[in-house]
């Protein structure tokens, strides 16, 4: 066993130097047991902690539009902060990864608070299928898989589908995104959902439009309850 173990260090030793793993947010090398993010960017992490907050900035976005258990996001996303690397590497850069890694670190925060407990399903805001062609995938799933391998609540992909294609919210204000949302999502197998409490799972919250038009699909159905968890923030 001690000789296998040895092989294995100096394996990862040997890969680590043709292929040195670097920190998404610093730069710097990653080193054993290290994934995505060093341990200091881990720490400087600029945390919401909204989790810990009854009626926090998040769930007040959602006050009134859908029939809401509890929300949060895990970080703040700054414009020129180095730490917007997590999501344009996890959105444009192909690693998607990342969302897994995150989604891991995010759960495992948020586990001992009781955010998870009652939550039936998970399910990832979706792409449309244009839009996921061209990127490989969809980064909210692969967050969702993380929170999946820490929680054990299952992910669907397929109650919920994205039918049109919309512009890109970046430049629009804020009235411009929510009408550029109105009735993009449609529902599947709503009779599966019924009575359950899902956990809406997306990368970063900026208005809330496209989260709040994929929850108030959701809303139709029957006796659901809805919280909603999300990477980052923008401020």
């Amino acid at each position: 066993m001690k000789h296998t173990l040895l092989i294995k260090d100096w394996l990862y030793s040997f890969l680590f130097l043709l292929f040195p793993r670097c920190c998404v947010v610093c730069g710097r090398s990653l080193v054993k047991g290290e994934e995505c993010i060093c341990t200091l960017c881990n720490l400087n992490l600029p945390r919401t902690n909204y989790h810990l907050r009854e009626d926090n900035p998040v769930e007040r976005l959602f006050w009134g539009r859908i029939p809401l258990g509890h929300a949060t996001s895990f970080f703040f996303y700054r414009k020129g902060s180095d730490f917007r690397q997590i999501l344009h590497q996890l959105k444009y850069g192909g690693r998607k990864g990342i969302g897994a890694i995150m989604g891991r670190y995010m759960a495992s925060e948020l586990l001992a608070s009781g955010f998870f407990q009652g939550i039936d399903v998970i399910i990832p805001v979706p792409l449309h299928k244009k839009k996921q062609q061209i990127r490989g995938y969809n980064q909210s799933e692969w967050i969702a898989r993380g929170i999946t391998a820490v929680t054990g609540i299952p992910v669907d992909t397929e109650m919920i589908v994205r039918r049109k294609n919309t512009e890109t919210q970046t430049h629009k204000s804020v009235f411009e995104r929510w009408e550029n949302v109105d009735g993009i999502f449609e529902l599947y197998h709503v009779g599966a959902l019924a009575g359950k409490h899902i956990l809406l799972v997306d990368d970063v919250l900026t208005t809330g439009a496209t989260t709040a038009a994929c929850a108030a699909c959701l809303a139709e159905i029957e006796g659901i309850h809805i919280s909603i968890l999300t990477l980052a923030i923008a401020e």
